[in-house]
């Protein structure tokens, strides 16, 4: 067997007590998986204090037992997060950042997984500010200590808290934007500063504000070219093709970089992509400059995926070993419909209801091409969305959906018989027609 074979047919075909010593045994030798499998059983119910108390004692172990007792806390609150859980989680994802965060500044050491798990639990702390969101202006204060008054970590995106802090956060955070720009000389408060009053002007959607602030800067290809994205998408294309033409007379060739790092990020400037992402990665980690180069390119390819597709953006993440990313770039951008399949298979042991919907799409689809070997496969896939239904507790929504599919192509005879073939129970009053389609 491949060392990559998908071992889940096998395990599926294993019976409940089997799997249950195979997977005690590992936990046994993962300390990781075996305080996620812990606080799966002590959050079952939705409370959050075992979580809590893990961070407890986390604190007092080792780098490796904190590293694995802090991936457990983020899974479980990512696993609450996707189950549309009603607790809130805010608080317990904003101690598990500023746990982190303290860590690190502590060690010093951004680089490796905790520095990994960091990002990780200031996205979730987003999305569980947006599903119970805090009190706006208590939110924008941390944000606010963390950008000025911080280690350099986390980074903070404004556009994920946006939704949270609503009108009075943005608000308070503009508030303390200007007085540091009105009072600030050149340092690292009016460069933080600075960042924020683009991002603010981002997520406000004030597009003077922030074509004054990217004119402002150094003249550079991919300022100008955000420019004249942020002039499109706002609709005023006769000013996007001005500037565009004016950009065109100014360019003149950058100077040569004078290191390794430099170089990459002025070719991944030039060609934003996954080669050249994957090149300034691997120079800006020997340079140890890569967290916050990352934060950059992340940021460009995101502009781009707005434009026309996630899946440059969402190959990256994958390349980067961040599956759940990834997803949420295909569903926030718009990926194509290869991708979102592909990103669903993968996703579907763990995240049955975020997959669905996406499955049955690629059902219609089979369906709508009427040949023979696309209704074997959208059978197939019909079988697959029975399992997932069942995962998620939902058995009787599957019955209705596949009763409605049924009822639309009834006429579809060579469809029916292929979803009887694959051992799917038809609704009793299907009758079809007799002439083959």
């Amino acid at each position: 067997m491949s060392p990559h074979s998908d071992l889940r047919p096998y395990l599926r075909t294993l019976d409940a007590e089997t799997l249950a010593d195979l997977l005690h045994a590992q936990a046994e030798r993962d300390p990781e998986l075996r305080h996620s499998l812990e606080l799966r059983a002590a959050t079952q119910s939705g409370d959050v204090s075992e979580a809590h108390r893990l961070l407890d004692t986390a604190v007092t172990d080792g780098n490796g037992e904190y590293t694995a007792k802090v991936g457990a806390v983020l899974d479980t609150l990512q696993r609450m997060l996707d189950a549309g859980s009603r607790a809130d989680l805010a608080p317990l994802a904003r101690r598990t950042v500023d746990d982190i965060s303290e860590v690190l500044e502590q060690s010093g050491d951004h680089a490796g997984d905790l520095g990994d798990r960091l990002d990780r639990a200031v996205e979730l702390y987003a999305r569980a500010c947006a599903a119970r969101p805090p009190d706006p202006e208590k939110l924008a204060d941390w944000i606010l200590e963390v950008e000025f008054d911080g280690p350099g970590r986390p980074s903070i995106d404004l556009a994920d808290f946006a939704a949270a802090l609503g009108e009075p956060g943005l608000r308070r955070i503009k508030s303390t934007v200007d007085d540091v720009l009105a009072a600030s000389g050149p340092g690292h408060r009016r460069d933080v500063a600075e960042g924020l009053r683009e991002q603010l002007a981002e997520v406000l959607g004030d597009v003077d504000e922030l074509v004054a602030i990217l004119s402002a800067k150094p003249p550079r290809r991919d300022v100008s070219l955000k420019i004249v994205r942020v002039l499109r998408a706002a609709g005023r294309h006769s000013e996007a093709i001005a500037h565009a033409a004016r950009a065109l007379t100014q360019d003149k060739k950058p100077p040569e970089p004078d290191d390794e790092t430099a170089r990459r990020r002025q070719e991944f400037d030039a060609e934003p992509g996954r080669e050249t992402y994957a090149a300034l990665r691997e120079a800006a980690t020997a340079d140890g400059k890569w967290p916050a180069q990352r934060r950059a390119a992340l940021t460009r390819l995101r502009e781009r995926a707005a434009e026309g597709g996630a899946d440059e953006l969402a190959r990256v993440l994958l390349d980067d070993g961040r599956p759940d990313e990834a997803w949420r770039a295909c569903v926030r951008f718009g990926a194509s419909p290869e991708l979102k399949l592909e990103l669903a298979e993968q996703r579907a042991a763990e995240h049955p209801a975020e997959t669905i919907p996406v499955i049955r799409e690629h059902v219609d689809e089979l369906i709508e091409r009427k040949d023979p070997q696309a209704y074997r496969e959208a059978a197939r896939r019909l079988k697959l969305l029975r399992t997932l239904h069942k995962r998620t507790g939902t058995p009787d929504e599957f019955t209705a959906y596949l009763a409605t599919l049924v009822e639309t192509h009834r006429r579809k005879t060579r469809l029916i018989t292929e979803i009887r073939a694959a051992r799917i129970a038809l609704p009793k009053a299907v009758t079809p027609s007799r002439t083959p389609r």
